[in-house]
This record gives C-alpha cells, sequence and structure tokens, in this order.
C-alpha cells in the first residue's frame, strides 16, 4: 500500500515514519561508538560576542554536569531509538521528564534545557463559521498533564499570511496582553519571520529596547515537483550567547532582519538549520524518516529541524499522528514559541497540499 499524495499520485508519495527494527538495530551498533566523539551540541549554537570559553565552562559545569550526566542516556534512547527502549516508548510512550510551567509567558520564550526533550502536542480545531479557512491551533506539552502552552490562528483581512500567537486559548487578539508572538510570510507565501510582542521599530523608544525581536525565520524550497515532494526547508535562528541566552536581534527596518541576514551571508550570531532529507524506501515506496514511535502518519508536513554539523541531534520534529493532531518535540536551544511558529508555517495554505 503505498502513501498517497494529496492528488492522489503515488510516484512520490510524502514522508512516512518507519519505525522498523532492522532500522533500530543496525543503528544501535555504531551508533554509541560515533556519538561518544560527538562535540556537545551546545557548542553548535554559540555565537560571537562573548567571554572566552574557559570562562564558560568553570561558571557552568558545576551544575551542568551533574544534571547532563543523567540525562545523556535517556535522551540518546530516545533519540536514536536503540532497539528495546525505542519498543517501550512505542507502546507505552515513555512519560517526557517532568517540566514545570510556573510563569507561561517565560517558560514559552526560554530555550528548552540542554539534555531534555520537551514533547508537545499540537491539536487543530476547523469547526466553527470560518475555521475552516482559519482553523486555531493549540499547543500542549504531550504528558499526563496536557498543560496548554499556546495558541495561534490566522488574521482575516491580512495581505500576507499573519498568524498570531497567545498564551490564552481564549483570546487571540492583537492587543490582548495575552499575545506573544507572531508568525509572518511574505507574499509568496514561501518564507516566514517570527516575531515576539515587541513593538514594531517604528514605535520605537529612544534606546530601542522595546522593539520587537526576531525569534526565528523559515524558507521553504520546492524541487522539482514543486512542494509535492519532501520540502525543503531552511530555519534561521538567533545564535546563543555564554550564559546560553537568545543573542536579541532587534532588526530596525526590514532589510536587518534574520532572513535578510541570511541571503546576504552576514551570519554574526545567527545559525542556520535544515530539514533532515528523508530517504527513499523502495520497500514502502515513499521517502520515510525515522521518528521513533512519535509519528505515525505519513504526511509532507512531517519533518526533523537538524545542524548540518550534527545531524543526529534533532533540533526538533513534527508529525501527524491522527487527521488533526500532530507531535511536535524540541530541544536546545528553541524555545516554545520559535517550534510552534515553524510548525505553523507548515500549515500554511501555499505550501499545504493535503
Amino acid at each position: 500500500q503505498h502513501p498517497m499524495l494529496c492528488d492522489g499520485v503515488p510516484h512520490v508519495p510524502p514522508s512516512a515514519a518507519t519505525d522498523s527494527d532492522e532500522e533500530d538495530d543496525s543503528d544501535s551498533s555504531t551508533k554509541p561508538i560515533r556519538s561518544e566523539k560527538k562535540k556537545n551540541p551546545v557548542s553548535l549554537f554559540q555565537t560571537g560576542g562573548d567571554p572566552p570559553r574557559e570562562k564558560r565552562t568553570k561558571k557552568k559545569t558545576p551544575h551542568k554536569a551533574a544534571d547532563s550526566e543523567e540525562e545523556t542516556p535517556q535522551k540518546n534512547s530516545n533519540k536514536k531509538g536503540k532497539g528495546k527502549k525505542s519498543k517501550k516508548s512505542k507502546e507505552e510512550r515513555a512519560p517526557s521528564p517532568v517540566i514545570e510551567v510556573d510563569n507561561l509567558e517565560e517558560f514559552v520564550l526560554q530555550p528548552a534545557p540542554q539534555g531534555v526533550t520537551i514533547k508537545c502536542r499540537v491539536t487543530r480545531d476547523k469547526k466553527g463559521m470560518d475555521r475552516g479557512l482559519y482553523p486555531t491551533y493549540y499547543l500542549h506539552l504531550d504528558n499526563d498533564k496536557k498543560v496548554f502552552l499556546l495558541a495561534g490562528r490566522k488574521r482575516k483581512k491580512s495581505k500576507t499570511s499573519n498568524y498570531l500567537i497567545s498564551i490564552d486559548p481564549t483570546d487571540l487578539s492583537r492587543g490582548g496582553e495575552n499575545f506573544i508572538g507572531k508568525l509572518r510570510s511574505n507574499l509568496m507565501g514561501t518564507k516566514f519571520t517570527v516575531f515576539d510582542n515587541g513593538a514594531n521599530p517604528d514605535r520605537a523608544n529612544a534606546d530601542w529596547s522595546n522593539v520587537r525581536q526576531e525569534l526565528s525565520a523559515v524558507v521553504y524550497e520546492t524541487n522539482v515537483l514543486g512542494f509535492k515532494g519532501p520540502r525543503k526547508m531552511t530555519v534561521i535562528i538567533p545564535g546563543m550567547n555564554a550564559d546560553n541566552e537568545r543573542v536579541p536581534i532587534r532588526p530596525r527596518n526590514d532589510n536587518d532582519g534574520l532572513l535578510m541576514r541570511w541571503q546576504n551571508k552576514n551570519m554574526d550570531n545567527v545559525i542556520e538549520l535544515h530539514n533532515k532529507a528523508p530517504v527513499w524506501n523502495d520497500e514502502t515506496q515513499s521517502y520515510v524518516l525515522n521518528f521513533h514511535g512519535r509519528v505515525t502518519h505519513a504526511s509532507v508536513k512531517n519533518f526533523q529541524i537538524v545542524h548540518s554539523s550534527d545531524p543526529d541531534y534533532i533540533v526538533m520534529q513534527f508529525g501527524r499522528v491522527a487527521d488533526d493532531a500532530f507531535t511536535m518535540d524540541y530541544n536546545y536551544p528553541l524555545c516554545a514559541v520559535q517550534a510552534f511558529a515553524i510548525a505553523l508555517s507548515s500549515f500554511d495554505g501555499k505550501l499545504a497540499c493535503e
């Protein structure tokens, strides 16, 4: 049975999630050796303008060392699917580590803790009058408590796609105090920018401290089949400083944003990520990625985001588990708003063919 494309052409189906045993076993024999040599993924996201390295390790190591030791085995077994472990998580869905969300606004803008995968679920609500065109998307932690994190909805009357992101599921207004960020596309619907809730540069105060930050940008490239085969995504995010905080990027005009910097190859304090290319599988006649039991439905929307220097470290993954339900897992250095906005961009009308 071939996973079908939206237009019913079976020749290049969308990426599917595979979880075959063979794959896992061959993985587990080679992975441990490779991962020992891997440098700490945290260093991939660090960008300049910081105190020297030695200082950083002294400061951070004492309290980090202990907990990263405990985390590592769990993290690997989760990601790399070492035989037995991944079987278990498939049946019982290994719970994610206890994540405390005391202050929602703070939590959703804070990078995921190092060594912890934050597992979430996105649900799409199409009910109601114009929900078919303007569904509301909700993000919850994928744990027993199902803690609500964010809601997003496309704005009407906007020339380009414009999604508002809110920390209140019932208040998706631009003026409300729950507005936490937005996702805006270009006219073509192929490039997106994610902002926090700061002010437009036109309304800057004297020292620009109130101006909105750009949290991320996403670029979709067509391939020979348009958007119907596996998509190519580039994700651009601000780098992290020596204290593992996001470097604030507050463009003063449209020529200074993440997209322009990336296009002009001005990559100071900017990190470029990509989706992991799915592999063609002759047996299933489809493109596949291993989501280790977190994704169950074939979809062109399924993706994993990685840094080209360490394609085994999944910065974020997103995929379908039911008609209107998706899992979204993210790791350091992303925060919930960045990951949710990147996921929302993949639903956008011009890209979607399902």
